[in-house]
């Protein structure tokens, strides 16, 4: 698309990423191999669209580098507004400033992010692939979202707590900072191997030092470049980062024109209603500081929309804001993930389904039951999360109640059957894959005390370790039940307001009980105490009123006939006296007596309850610097679930913990702390009794992996550790000397011998490269003719080995070229070729489990 009053270039509405870059005050489209780099003198615009239920969402970002000047940053913003213009107001706008990017824009480089000095104006230019006259050191900093900054060339420029990286062209040197978590570790290699990759084409080698006095050869080339160290190193240099309580100070104000004057007046605090904007008129929304939003209206004047960018800078000013705040302007009927879920609830034209259960004073919220087929959820695992089923509720179930601060077997025929007296632990079990599975839910009664509460949850750890520690532990308030739950106990739930089960019971029950039953069948009934007096009552139910002669059951108006039959089968078990069914409208006087006489109740019609979909969040949890932090990852897939981490999954109406193998214990100790302490500094103030479930690394139930797009369940047996991902780097022995070339000048005059780097070690290129090393580059690496393991193919006699798709696709071994290995076609593929019909690395594709990979070539004509 093109705009006829703009310098705009020609921009294709493609899926994916678009990066410009501010030249001469012009917009120059950036090679895609240098994706992810910026040049900290320069400004780039970047574009991302990708593919929603609702359409396509796309975001448009301008990036300020720390030493831009204003002309470029005034360009690029320029060039923002205009594209919006030519996208017809769809996309979300973001202002990003060097070290301060939004989670969105830093999902968008999985690898992480590289900061360059200088700028296209000093006379640099983008690395091209296989430039080795580079000396340069890298800071890199984070373990989810990484960035890295080049650095001075000093040991100065280090600290205890970090990850730098030496990059010497044909050499990479990973140094690890002693006080390095091992995803800090991890996500520095996976920087280290795409430098290799993206910009040597896989002829680089990487050396890792953990230890110092385990790498002695490595230390040596750090000395000949940094000289030597004198002192002591930085202690780490913790991130500044938004605590959850800074994030949970939203403020939201008015923004409008009075006598040509513009006026900026704040009219509400959490929690936020969508009501609050007006199609009129344009907002901003101030969370603490953290982000600022700006929200124009459909129907607002072109001037006021142009001038939401200007107007959010100066809010910043006047709030006196670092000037690196994110800024995010958001037009009306194209909100962002993030923006909505600031509000309490957001509903969309025509679209009734929802963002978590809001039931509204005085009106009936009546929840329409979707039937499913429960034989669908194994082999759709998105239904189980969406139906938030584990299974089709068929295990097994074993209850015990809190009795004395012990766990006390429940009698099986009063199974379903809670008294918010009380605490219950009920364990389900289930098989899948031929072996047991495990859920463990914590019931905790309304009324129950706090020595109960904790009892429960210390005799549920208990439990827990003797099925292996495997259990999903679901922890559930009185009134909160999940929609497996309810399934397990197959229409039978019962709730009682107060009371208990236990034999020597305190107080007599009371002799007018009534019950809200809501259900349809048997996987989604339950009946609930609700007070005995005629206001409880609502058209849309079903309600049982047991008195000391005889059992009611008061059909309203809007209930359906599956309704009414599952109300009876509840009636039996509340009681034993005869049963009356009586229809709304038409009750005798003993009804009204026994609820203490006729009063108005909720009549309306019916109606379907209208919230939005919820788009499901990723945190890192962290709280060890004594405030609660949280670390988004946008965009989040299976690869995000770090094994020494607590993550986070927000699906508004559940929240999963999930728990890393390596995890330590005092995050596993303090997850469920966190989540409850995540919901209530949420800014739309949530329900403090949302579900909070547990999960283990390698035991995760089909309603949490559903959430995640193509799942693999041999990931934790396939996936590789930070210590394999350095071992794998390469065969240690195959290389018998390196010659590094700083500035000319050979180290001490002497090789450095592979053999003697010992644990961390200077490790070779990723295998599906070596057969190059031994045509282009065996004099700079020394002597690699040992190259050949067992995984890479045989050494091609012709050429570079390097063979176009056309002649290695879908032919047979007799079409293919004299000496390419049939079972390993895709290794004679150039990178380019390779990642444009993997779409990946080479490197990324030998990470993938075996299985994997043949599936790939399959479906690729390479197998």
């Amino acid at each position: 698309m093109t705009d006829g009053d703009t310098n705009l270039p020609t921009i294709e509405r493609k899926l994916g990423l678009q990066i410009w870059g501010i030249e001469n005050m012009k917009m120059v489209p950036v090679p895609e191999k240098a994706y992810g780099t910026f040049f900290e003198g320069d400004c780039y615009i970047v574009l991302h669209i990708k593919r929603t239920s609702r359409g396509s969402a796309v975001d448009l970002h301008y990036w300020i580098g720390k030493d831009s000047s204003q002309d470029e940053q005034g360009a690029a913003a320029l060039y923002v507004t205009q594209l919006d213009n030519a996208l017809r107001g769809n996309p979300v706008q973001h202002r990003e400033v060097q070290g301060h990017e939004s989670e969105t824009f830093q999902s968008y480089f999985r690898n992480g992010i590289i900061y360059k000095k200088g700028g296209v104006a000093s006379g640099f230019k983008h690395v091209e692939t296989n430039m080795y006259n580079i000396k340069r050191l890298l800071h890199v900093k984070g373990k989810k979202h990484v960035s890295a900054t080049e650095v001075a060339l000093s040991w100065d420029s280090f600290n205890k707590g970090d990850v730098f990286l030496l990059d010497l062209g044909k050499v990479l040197i990973q140094w690890n900072g002693p006080s390095c978590s091992i995803a800090e570790k991890s996500r520095g290699l996976a920087l280290a191997r795409s430098i290799r990759d993206s910009e040597r084409g896989g002829r680089a080698q990487i050396g890792i030092i953990d230890n110092e006095k385990d790498s002695p050869d490595l230390m040596q080339i750090m000395k000949m470049v940094l000289g030597e160290r004198r002192g002591e190193l930085r202690d780490a240099i913790p991130d500044a980062k938004a605590d959850e309580l800074q994030k949970a100070n939203v403020r939201l104000y008015h923004v409008y024109e009075k006598d040509n004057d513009l006026v900026v007046q704040e009219i509400a605090t959490r929690p936020l209603t969508q009501d609050l904007l007006q199609h009129e008129d344009c907002y901003i929304l101030d969370q603490g500081g953290f982000k600022i939003y700006v929200w124009r209206g459909k129907a607002s004047s072109v001037e006021e929309k142009k001038a939401a960018f200007t107007r959010a800078v100066g809010f910043i000013q006047a709030k006196g804001y670092p000037s690196s705040t994110n800024i995010e302007v958001i037009n009306d009927g194209a909100e962002s993930a993030m923006f909505k879920q600031l509000f309490q609830r957001w509903t969309e034209k025509d679209e009734t389904q929802g963002l978590g259960k809001v039931y509204t004073t005085g009106k009936i919220a009546k929840v329409e039951q979707v039937k499913f087929d429960t034989t669908q959820l194994h082999a759709r695992p998105e239904l189980a999360a969406e139906q938030r089923m584990v299974d089709d509720a068929s295990g097994e179930i074993e209850v015990w109640r809190i009795e004395d601060l012990q766990m006390q077997p429940v009698n099986p025929k009063t199974y379903g059957q809670f008294y918010g007296g009380d605490c219950y632990l009920v364990l389900y079990t289930y098989l899948r894959s031929g072996r047991p599975h495990y859920v463990l839910y914590m019931w905790q009664g309304r009324h129950a005390s706090v020595d109960e509460i904790t009892a429960c949850a210390l005799n549920a750890i208990e439990l827990d370790k003797k099925h292996g520690d495997e259990a999903v532990q679901v922890r559930v308030t009185m009134g909160k039940e999940p929609t497996h739950f309810l399934a397990i106990f197959k229409g039978k739930l019962i709730i009682y307001e107060g009371g208990t089960s236990r034999a020597q019971k305190s107080m007599p029950e009371p002799a007018i009980r009534l019950f809200q039953v809501r259900g349809t069948d048997e996987m989604n009934t339950k009946a609930t105490e609700v007070p005995a007096r005629a206001s409880s009552l609502n058209s849309n139910d079903v309600f049982l009123l047991t008195t000391s002669q005889v059992c009611y059951l008061w059909c309203g108006k809007g209930c359906s006939g599956d309704e009414r039959e599952m109300a009876k089968m509840v009636a039996d078990i509340v009681s034993k006296r005869d049963k009356h069914t009586i229809l709304e409208g038409q009750e005798p006087a003993e009804f009204w007596e026994a609820l203490g006489g006729k009063a108005p109740y909720a009549s309306e019609k019916r109606f379907q309850e209208q919230v939005t979909h919820y788009q499901p969040r990723l945190f890192e949890c962290s709280n060890q610097t004594g405030r609660f932090i949280m670390t988004e990852v946008v965009g989040f897939c299976q690869e995000d679930l770090d094994e020494d981490d607590v993550m986070l999954l927000d699906t508004w109406e559940e929240i999963f913990l999930w728990v890393g193998k390596a995890s330590n214990t005092y995050e596993r100790n303090e997850a469920v702390a966190s989540a409850k302490e995540y919901l209530k500094t949420h800014p739309a103030g949530r329900d403090l009794a949302t579900p909070i479930i547990l999960v283990k690394q390698g035991y995760e139930p089909l309603n949490f992996t559903g959430w995640f797009n193509a799942w693999d369940p041999y990931k934790w047996s396939d996936g590789k550790s930070y210590e394999e991902m350095k071992n794998s780097l390469g065969d240690v022995s195959a290389i018998s000397e390196i010659k590094v070339d700083l500035n000319n000048i050979s180290l001490n005059k002497r090789t450095l011998s592979m053999t003697s780097l010992s644990g961390s070690s200077m490790a070779s290129a990723s295998p599906e490269y070596k057969s190059h090393f031994n045509h282009s580059d065996s004099n700079s690496y020394g002597n690699s003719s040992n190259y050949n393991s067992n995984s890479s193919p045989s050494l091609v006699p012709n050429g570079e080995g390097i063979y176009s798709r056309e002649v290695l696709m879908n032919k047979t071994v007799d079409e293919l070229p004299e000496g390419v290995d049939p079972t390993k076609k895709e290794y004679y593929l150039s990178d380019a070729d390779f990642h444009d019909i993997f779409g990946k690395s080479k490197d990324e594709f030998y990470q993938m489990p075996k299985w994997k990979q043949q599936n790939e070539k399959k479906q690729c004509g390479l197998f």
